[in-house]
């Protein structure tokens, strides 16, 4: 936390607003959209799986429709698909970013065209705060005229070519759970460019709610608006975000000083056009049997650290889905390993982390 969170919740409180509506919410839209600016508008909403769900009904998703999605990442990225009825079509990563490939997703596009089966939309991944090939990946979209919802959840103060990641998709939308770069506790927010996106998004996530003194409703909505009280963190939150990017690549630079004369580890490095958050800092081990040494040897001495995301495409509820794979997730869930990250962490507790991989490497 900063030092503003707890102004801005008292005022909610002082103020008697609590509900999810209140200056607030629509500050903490407002910051947010200045912060990435384009001419962005922000929707604040419950959390990032209902920003994805939201998005997904914006671009016309639904029953028996196909999503292109990230194989490479959380569930919640490809569980709001099934939420609509329709299937996720999974896409492995490339190397360079661990990012959706282009190259699969254009073969996936084309064969399921061929099929007759075009693709509703398209689900990207800036995975870990490293910008996804953004350019490859729009021009795709834009050659077969599919719309892209921009998974920024683990990316807010990232960029490509100084434009703010959350400002590239028809649809992007943003995570403020406990564990993200700054957190409202458990939030979250769609964005778009598109003013009816924006607007139709706030409907539905107040129970669709038409505009009479009494409640109407002719189309099902949800549950999905950030409280007052809530937004009120996150506005405190966002005076403190380049301070908490700026903590997050720190301890990347230090792990990557400290260990880069180790062979056998790799970092993810940036490529031409990208900043990292550096969210969460990864590296890969030669083998499973190395990442587990680590990670053992960390824990035993009560330091957490954590596999990369499993593949969708291997995890049991997705058995059945259609893939389009080339190794690179399973290999880096195999092998990769996220090491403690949080802005909060002093060089003593650095050092003590890079000493122990050390020693298990030597």
């Amino acid at each position: 936390m900063g030092n503003l969170e707890q102004h801005y919740v008292k005022e909610a409180f002082d103020t008697n607003w609590i509900a999810p509506l209140g200056p607030n919410v629509t500050g903490f839209e407002s910051d947010i959209a200045n912060y990435l600016g384009d001419q962005v508008l922000a929707t604040a909403l419950s959390s990032g799986t209902a920003a994805i769900h939201l998005g997904l009904l914006m671009l016309g998703v639904s029953h028996g429709d196909e999503v292109m999605c990230q194989s490479f990442t959380f569930s919640a990225s490809a569980n709001p698909i099934t939420y609509l009825g329709a299937r996720p079509i999974f896409i492995d990563s490339e190397r360079d970013t661990w990012n959706l490939s282009p190259e699969l997703l254009e073969t996936a596009i084309t064969e399921r065209i061929q099929k007759g089966k075009k693709p509703k939309a398209i689900v990207a991944v800036h995975l870990y705060g490293m910008p996804y090939k953004v350019d490859e990946i729009h021009e795709i979209a834009l050659k077969y005229e599919i719309p892209v919802l921009e998974d920024s959840a683990e990316a807010l103060g990232s960029s490509y070519y100084e434009r703010k990641c959350g400002t590239f998709g028809d649809i992007a939308v943003l995570s403020f759970n406990g564990n993200k770069i700054i957190t409202t506790s458990g939030g979250g927010a769609l964005i778009s460019k598109n003013k009816d996106y924006t607007e139709k998004a706030l409907f539905l996530a107040t129970q669709s709610r038409e505009n009479e003194v009494h409640y109407e409703h002719e189309e099902i909505g949800f549950n999905y608006r950030m409280s007052n009280v809530v937004a009120g963190i996150g506005r405190g939150q966002m005076r403190v975000l380049e301070d908490r990017v700026h903590a997050r690549r720190r301890n990347f630079q230090f792990y990557k000083d400290e260990l880069s004369s180790h062979p056998d580890i790799i970092f993810l490095n940036e490529i031409p056009g990208n900043y990292s958050n550096r969210w969460l800092s990864c590296i890969l081990t030669p083998s499973f049997e190395v990442r587990e040494r680590i990670r053992m040897a960390l824990l035993d001495q009560n330091i957490e650290s954590r596999p990369l995301w499993k593949p969708m495409h291997e995890q049991p509820v997705f058995k059945e889905n259609l893939a389009y794979v080339n190794g690179v997730s399973l290999d880096l869930f195999q092998r990769g390993l996220c090491l403690p990250s949080g802005s909060n962490l002093e060089k003593e507790h650095l050092e003590r982390i890079t000493f122990i991989l050390k020693q298990i490497l030597s």
